[in-house]
């Protein structure tokens, strides 16, 4: 492979050079995401637990941010009991408590999926332009391949092996880099699916508590 890299002119390593860019960022982002849905997956539950199982609204926040090392949870409570420093005077204090609790809540919640789909659209981009990335080295090995020949003294296999050889490592590169992409996209979109509902679930809970007259 480094040596049909060598071999190959400066617009085939430039694809060659993109192609590993575009590997090195596709592992790095699905490692990091693995580690943050794992470290989620197992603390979000506790966490939740922990909440509802607290004597006050204020010892249950201590144990949320206590359990919650995800800080998955906790931005939903703080939003909500954010309420009461909201201007009385303001838009957002207008309105049936149970939807100005909604409006915190759902701002809360969508920065919180913001946080877990990051990376979701790189893993995705790559998955889709690799292959193509990898075709385009492939035409130019091929094209060569055919210069070779075309302005050489009749075939020769040697002048066509080498881009021939760099066509055929530019479609296997190609491959190589999207099939992981395809892969860790779907099975951290599962992932990120599981925990976006029980976020929402933790939000729904959240606001028929404080909408039912409870004070932060």
């Amino acid at each position: 492979m480094w040596q049909v890299f060598l071999q190959a002119d400066p617009f085939g390593q430039a694809i060659g050079t993109l192609l590993l860019t575009m590997s090195v960022a596709t592992w790095v982002v699905m490692i990091w995401k693995y580690w943050l849905l794992r470290r989620g997956a197992l603390a979000l539950p506790r966490a939740t637990a922990a909440f509802w199982l607290a004597p006050d609204i204020d010892e249950a926040e201590r144990r949320l941010a206590q359990a919650d090392t995800a800080a998955l949870a906790l931005p939903l409570l703080q939003a909500a009991r954010s309420l009461d420093a909201v201007d009385t005077a303001s838009l957002a204090r207008q309105g049936e408590r149970a939807a100005q609790v909604t409006r915190l809540l759902r701002g809360a919640l969508d920065g919180r999926r913001a946080h877990l789909q990051f990376g979701q659209t790189l893993l995705a981009s790559v998955a889709a332009t690799a292959p193509f990335v990898g075709l385009l080295g492939t035409v130019w090995g091929v094209h060569h391949a055919l210069a070779a020949v075309g302005f050489g003294d009749g075939f020769q296999i040697e002048r066509v092996a080498g881009p021939v050889g760099e066509a055929l490592v530019m479609t296997a590169a190609g491959l190589a880099v999207a099939i992981p992409a395809v892969l860790g996209h779907n099975a951290l979109g599962r992932h990120i699916a599981r925990l976006e509902a029980e976020l929402e679930g933790f939000a729904h809970d959240l606001r028929e508590w404080f909408a039912a007259g409870a004070h932060p």
